[in-house]
């Protein structure tokens, strides 16, 4: 015979339908303030700091439901130039940087920069898919040096489809203001460190093997740590060898002293 539980907690009075509505929609707005505005191209640099050289990856969706991206223009700065621009190859795609004559001369790391990168262009090659619906592409660019602390590198992108669709990526908003419908890619430069002027792998990975070095007392990574061990393992056998064989005499010694 099945018995049937019942619980003995008191139960709490359920709330009116009414009272759940504003609550419900409440939550709704919330979450809605809380979502991105949406799925643009970002610019995303994997290092900020001022003086640097770094990789700039360009992550671009496709957002037509009908034809793929076979077009991506990038504008770089004219203002604070990078006088070091190179792509990384993308299967599919073929890269050109354009370079030419500056608004006006700028100085940069001491010099007078009269020309520099102004755009790099990538393009679907003839028979590859491009950037398909429903998918997304990056694109890396090696860029340098990065201006002074606390410059927006703002880097407008115009995107083309299959079908002649242009998306213009310029929009810049103002400090504070909300996201624009278009807005162009960019990011803020941060303070300059030691490890960003020049930094490149070689450069990081010597330092932190000299890091290692300086703990070692004799400047070497591993061997003298070693050394030193077994160094000592060796004086702990000898002082427990002589005290085997002291108790062993004593042994042997105390019946005849009986």
């Amino acid at each position: 015979m099945r018995s049937t539980l019942r619980s003995t907690l008191p139960t709490r009075p359920s709330l009116p339908v009414r009272a759940l509505v504003p609550a419900a929609g409440a939550a709704a707005l919330l979450l809605a303030s809380a979502l991105p505005a949406g799925a643009h191209g970002r610019a995303v640099p994997d290092v900020t700091a001022a003086g640097s050289y770094g990789v700039v990856t360009f992550r671009v969706p496709n957002e037509s439901d009908t034809a793929a991206t076979t077009s991506l223009q990038v504008e770089l700065p004219t203002g604070a130039p990078f006088t070091h621009v190179a792509v990384e190859p993308v299967p599919g795609w073929t890269a050109a940087v354009q370079e030419g004559p500056l608004p006006e001369p700028v100085e940069v790391s001491g010099a007078t920069i009269t020309r520099a990168p102004l755009s790099v262009t990538w393009t679907a090659e003839p028979g590859a898919a491009g950037i398909a619906v429903g998918q997304f592409q990056e694109f890396d660019l090696q860029v340098g040096p990065l201006p002074e602390q606390g410059t927006r590198v703002v880097l407008p992108a115009v995107q083309t489809y299959a079908d002649g669709e242009v998306s213009d990526w310029s929009q810049v908003a103002d400090e504070g203001a909300a996201e624009p419908d278009s807005p162009a890619p960019e990011f803020t430069t941060t303070a300059a460190t030691d490890a960003g002027h020049g930094a490149h792998g070689p450069a990081v990975a010597g330092a932190d093997a000299t890091a290692v070095a300086a703990a070692s007392p004799t400047g070497t990574t591993g061997t003298s740590g070693a050394d030193g061990t077994a160094r000592a393992l060796g004086a702990a056998g000898l002082v427990l060898g002589a005290a085997a064989l002291v108790l062993a005499l004593l042994r042997r010694r105390g019946p005849a002293a009986r």
